[in-house]
């Protein structure tokens, strides 16, 4: 019985360690999509600074430099793991210089949380909608 008692006391002091680091949390509408970010905000990001390139609607296709921005609403490439949250975030962070894509991140432009946000809404462009 000590055992359980110690596991059923980690898990308020996980919830406080989770608050304590920043993590939002997921709204309460169905647009949740990423465990790491809130689309709502993110929404609010993408449409002052990646509508230019990446159209409203996630459709891409602006070619700036090399090749056009990606087309978010293609659910098999957002599900190829090439494409998967870590790639999403070193472009968003990082750039691409030959495509064009600006160092949001690195520029100091967009926080990390803000960058979770951002992810967590591009990522509802290529899932179904309810």
């Amino acid at each position: 019985m000590t055992r359980w008692l110690r596991g059923a006391a980690i898990l308020p002091v996980m919830g406080v360690l989770l608050a304590l680091l920043g993590r939002p949390a997921a709204p309460a509408d169905s647009t949740s999509v990423g465990a790491k970010g809130n689309p709502v905000e993110g929404k609010k990001i993408f449409v002052v600074k990646c509508v230019a390139c990446h159209k409203a609607d996630g459709s891409g296709g602006v070619k700036l430099t090399g090749n056009p921005t990606p087309d978010w609403r293609d659910a098999k490439r957002m599900a190829d793991p090439k494409h998967d949250d870590n790639y999403l975030r070193d472009c968003i962070t990082n750039g691409k210089m030959k495509s064009g894509m600006v160092a949001w991140g690195k520029t100091g432009q967009l926080k990390p949380a803000q960058i979770e946000n951002l992810i967590s809404y591009i990522r509802t462009f290529s899932n179904p909608k309810k």
